[in-house]
C-alpha cells in the first residue's frame, strides 16, 4: 500500500510548538542576540539551537499521547485480552523481548480501512505499537509478524530519538534564518513599526522554512526504513517481511483521509515526481529488492 500525503503528526506538532515558542519569547521580549550594533550571530546561533532542540523534544514527549488522540488508538490490556487481541499482544511482546527492549511496548488497535501500522513513543521504554483494523483483516499471521517486526525494529533502533535530533537541527536553522531575514527586513521600515514587522516576518518564515525542512527530515526517515526492514528480517524472518511488503504492493489502498498526519510512523510509502522529496518511505519495490539482495 502507498500514499502521497506527507503532512504527518510529528512535524505538524513540531511546527506548532516552534511557532508557539517564538510567539511567547517575542511577547516576553526574550531576544538576547540583539545588541545596540545589531545581531550577535554567535548568541543567535546558541539561542536557536537551545530552543530548536527544545521544540523537537517537546514534540517527542507528546508523540505517544498525540498518536492515540489523532488516530483513536485503543490500547489493549494484556491481562484482559482474548482471542486475536491476545495473540497480537503476545507477538509484539515476543518480538520486543527478542529485540532486547528494556520494557514491553503498549499495543493498540485503531479503526481504519487503511492497511498499516505504526510505532511511536519518547523512549524505548515508553513505546506504542498500533495496527489498523484494515491491516488485521488484510494480512495473514506471518505477514502481520513481519510488519510488527518492522515496527519493533524502529523502536529498538531509537528512530524516534534520531528523527527528533534531526528535526531539532532543522528547527535551529529555521529559527536562525527567519530571525536574520526578519531583522534586515524590519530595518527597512519606520522605527515605530520595526518590532511588529520583524515579528510577522519571523512567524511567516518559520512556517515556510519548516515546510522546506520536512524534505531533510523525510530524507533521513527513508534511510531508517531500510534498517527497520532489515531488523524485521532478523526478528521475524526475511520471508515474512518480504511477504508483508508484497501484500502492500498488491493492496494499493489510499491512506485514510482523516488520518493522513501519521505517515512518518508507518510502514509503506508511494509517491512520484516532486513528492518523492517529501516521502518518508522508500518505494516498496526498492525495499523488497534490498531484502532479497
Amino acid at each position: 500500500m502507498g500514499w502521497a500525503k506527507r503532512i504527518f503528526l510529528f512535524m505538524a506538532v513540531n511546527i506548532l510548538i516552534l511557532v508557539t515558542l517564538s510567539v511567547t519569547l517575542n511577547l516576553l521580549g526574550v531576544r538576547p542576540y540583539l545588541t545596540a550594533y545589531g545581531i550577535n550571530y554567535t548568541a543567535l546561533a546558541e539561542f536557536c539551537l537551545i530552543w530548536g532542540m527544545g521544540g523537537a523534544f517537546i514534540s517527542l514527549g507528546l508523540s505517544r499521547i498525540m498518536a492515540k488522540w489523532m488516530m483513536g488508538v485503543q490500547v489493549i490490556d494484556p491481562a484482559a485480552a482474548r482471542g486475536d487481541a491476545a495473540e497480537l499482544v503476545a507477538t509484539v511482546h515476543r518480538l520486543a523481548l527478542a529485540a532486547g527492549l528494556p520494557a514491553l511496548p503498549q499495543v493498540g488497535i485503531y479503526d481504519s480501512p487503511e492497511v498499516n501500522a505504526f510505532a511511536t513513543g519518547p523512549t524505548k521504554s515508553r513505546a506504542l505499537v498500533a495496527v489498523s483494523t484494515g491491516l488485521l483483516n488484510a494480512m495473514g499471521r506471518e505477514e502481520l509478524e513481519g510488519v510488527l517486526g518492522h515496527e519493533i525494529s524502529h523502536v529498538a533502533n531509537g528512530d524516534m530519538v534520531t528523527m527528533t535530533l534531526v528535526q531539532g537541527i532543522v528547527n535551529a536553522f529555521v529559527m536562525f534564518l527567519a530571525r536574520v531575514i526578519g531583522f534586515f527586513i524590519s530595518q527597512q521600515v519606520k522605527e515605530e513599526n520595526r518590532r511588529w514587522t520583524n515579528f510577522l516576518v519571523v512567524m511567516v518564515l518559520e512556517i515556510l522554512l519548516s515546510l522546506l525542512g520536512m524534505m531533510v527530515v523525510a530524507f533521513f526517515s527513508r534511510s531508517r526504513e531500510f534498517r527497520a526492514d532489515a531488523g524485521s528480517a532478523r526478528l521475524a524472518g526475511r520471508d515474512k517481511m518480504i511477504a508483508a511488503l508484497e501484500n502492500l504492493q498488491r493492496t494499493f489502498e489510499p491512506l485514510d483521509a482523516n488520518n493522513r498526519s501519521m505517515a512518518t510512523l508507518k510502514i509503506s510509502g508511494k509517491s512520484g515526481g516532486f513528492m518523492v522529496l517529501l516521502s518518508t518511505h522508500p518505494p516498496l519495490a526498492a525495499r523488497i529488492a534490498a531484502l532479497r539482495g
